[in-house]
């Protein structure tokens, strides 16, 4: 399984979603629904396989007239592929109809995995493709690790090596324990308190009261003519782990 992607979504505790599923009436693609736009954070073609997810980032919001959700961007990408992203690169109006982001697309083809990320800041966009092998850290700061000119921040210099050190087989045969291994201690957290700078389960009360943190983690892996798609929809609770149903 060549191909391995750990996911948090971040969002507002408030803001409804559903699990995933095939939740668009024609389309093969599986993930999570979000209620309020329709959209994902997180996409799986089953069939190829191929995997698409986003994240948000910093930088010059869209004018609100004519602004998109950013969370039809990883169904285009699980969808279409990476020409979607090179694609979406070279448009700069329909980049502008969106806030900024990171959107990855990974999947195997002829020339083996692949792994490519467009970025958008709101003013530039650019394409970068990830190294594989190889272990890499992207959060809203941007590809943190590895690090760049000897630059890191907290989450990749407490997580980069150790995910990049316990990379699990993902046997989709396996239970999700025995697939994982050490990646479910690191995905729980590994033991950071929500108020640490390095952690990546989050959780924030906002000054209106709301709560804003990890919502859900996801665990993807690819193989040839192989996925294995495990899901927790209560961060940082071992019981809440199960595999998603992913029917070609």
């Amino acid at each position: 399984m060549p191909l391995l992607l750990l996911g948090f979504r971040d969002e507002l505790a408030d803001r409804p979603w559903q699990p995933p599923a095939r939740h668009w009436p024609g389309s093969p693609l599986i993930g999570g629904r979000d209620e309020q736009a329709g959209g994902t954070w997180l996409a799986v073609h089953a069939g190829l396989p191929r995997v698409a997810c986003i994240l948000n980032t910093r930088g010059h919001q869209a004018a609100l007239e004519g602004r998109l959700s950013r969370g039809e961007l990883p169904l285009r990408a699980a969808a279409d592929g990476p020409r979607a992203l090179e694609q979406l690169h070279d448009d700069h109006a329909a980049l502008a109809r969106y806030d900024p982001f990171f959107l990855i697309c990974a999947d195997l083809n002829q020339k083996g995995p692949e792994a490519l990320m467009l970025s958008w800041d709101g003013t530039r966009a650019g394409l970068e493709q990830l190294q594989v092998p190889g272990t890499h850290l992207i959060t809203n700061a941007g590809h943190t690790y590895p690090p760049a000119d000897g630059h890191t921040d907290a989450k990749a210099a407490h997580f980069g090596r150790k995910f990049a050190a316990h990379r699990p087989d993902a046997d989709p045969t396996a239970t999700i324990k025995d697939a994982w291994g050490d990646w479910l201690t690191l995905a729980g957290g590994d033991g950071l308190a929500d108020t640490d700078p390095a952690a990546i389960i989050a959780r924030r009360e906002l000054p209106d009261g709301r709560l804003w943190g990890t919502t859900s983690v996801s665990l993807v892996a690819l193989g040839a003519g192989r996925l294995r798609y495990d899901f927790q929809s209560v961060p940082a609770d071992p019981t809440t782990w199960y595999s998603v149903e992913t029917p070609r």
